[in-house]
């Protein structure tokens, strides 16, 4: 059974810093399209960062320059630095994989991000 376990969350004041860490379970990781997504409640989940197969990666419009995402193929990981952080930033910080050929798709059960002085 594949899990994708996210950590790193945690309470910050704002402009602190965390880094969010996604260990996976994936046989085949680098073939997978990594993504940060976050929710806070009544609101739809919306996609924080992605980084493909390939490394390509690209943020939302409200995290760039703040934020950035990448991946270790050897650790079977994905992370999400996160700096200047800002009271919007707290939510619960989701992260996805994404097969880059197939529709095989999983998310991990999330870690929470409090920005609070």
């Amino acid at each position: 059974q594949v899990q994708l376990v996210e950590s790193g969350g945690g309470l910050v004041q704002p402009g602190g810093s965390l880094r969010l860490s996604c260990a996976t379970s994936l046989r085949f990781f680098r073939s997978y399209h990594m993504g940060w997504y976050r929710q806070t409640p009544g609101k739809q989940r919306e996609l924080v960062a992605a980084i493909t197969s390939s490394g390509t990666t690209n943020y939302a419009d409200s995290v760039m320059g703040r934020f950035t995402i990448s991946r270790d193929n050897v650790k079977n990981t994905a992370y999400l630095q996160m700096d200047s952080l800002k009271p919007e930033d707290t939510a619960v910080y989701y992260c996805n994989a994404k097969h880059d050929t197939y529709d095989n798709f999983y998310w991990g059960q999330g870690t929470k991000v409090t920005v609070w002085a």
